[in-house]
């Protein structure tokens, strides 16, 4: 039981103990989208600092809703998976999210801009099946940001997984995207359209056509993003 816990037999009390602590749901979050490594969940949660997502994942681990195995492909390193009560929480999780992309403001949302989360939501979901065959470099250039978070590519081969670059991985680039966060976060979030974007000049590309006909197709979204939203 942590410290400050609620001492009550109620189970919305004691399940509020385990996982309504600062970040927990959001690890959690991370955990069911597949990401089982530190330094990876690291990056899916960029905020929380490394002495507290341990710190977490001890917690969940003793909790019962996590379990640390060594990694099959490289034993020197560990994975975290969710056990079957972790799995559980799928349902849960995933109705905070609706509950909160139904009733919390665009605005409101917006104002918690992320680059690198966005990057990193983008890549996880990134459907290579529409692409052109062989490997895609498409770099995203975003000129309302400093030099050292302005640029990012995006590695893309099917049958592998799509890698995410702030450096420039030295790759010839099939298309280059400019735009700024808010409107790559509008987009991603459904909470506006490439066709406007593109209308606006507020999203431009440069390169291989077939990419940029396609990109509605295999950029993704969040899966909040076909929701109706119930506030302005």
């Amino acid at each position: 039981m942590p410290e400050g816990g609620h001492n009550q037999f109620c189970p919305i009390a004691m399940a509020s103990d385990i996982l309504c602590t600062r970040w927990t749901i959001m690890l959690v979050r991370e955990l069911l989208l597949g990401t089982t490594r530190f330094n990876d969940l690291r990056r899916g949660l960029p905020r929380m600092s490394p002495a507290l997502l341990s710190k977490r994942l001890r917690d969940l681990e003793t909790a019962g809703v996590v379990a640390r195995r060594r990694a099959e492909s490289e034993p020197d390193l560990y994975e975290y998976i969710l056990t079957e009560a972790g799995q559980a929480l799928k349902p849960v999780v995933y109705a905070i999210g609706d509950w909160g992309h139904r009733w919390v403001t665009t605005e409101a949302s917006l104002a918690h801009l992320d680059v690198s989360l966005l990057m990193w939501n983008m890549r996880r979901n990134i459907d290579p099946d529409p692409m052109p065959a062989g490997r895609s470099t498409i770099q995203i250039i975003y000129p309302d940001l400093p030099p050292a978070r302005r640029n990012w590519w995006l590695l893309v081969e099917p049958g592998k997984e799509t890698d995410l670059c702030s450096v420039d991985p030295g790759y010839d680039v099939d298309l280059y995207i400019t735009t700024d966060l808010r409107t790559m976060t509008e987009i991603w979030m459904g909470y506006a359209t490439i066709r406007c974007a593109k209308a606006d000049n507020r999203l431009t590309f440069v390169g291989n056509r077939a990419l940029e006909s396609t990109f509605e197709f295999w950029i993704g979204s969040s899966r909040f993003a076909r929701m109706e939203k119930r506030v302005a």
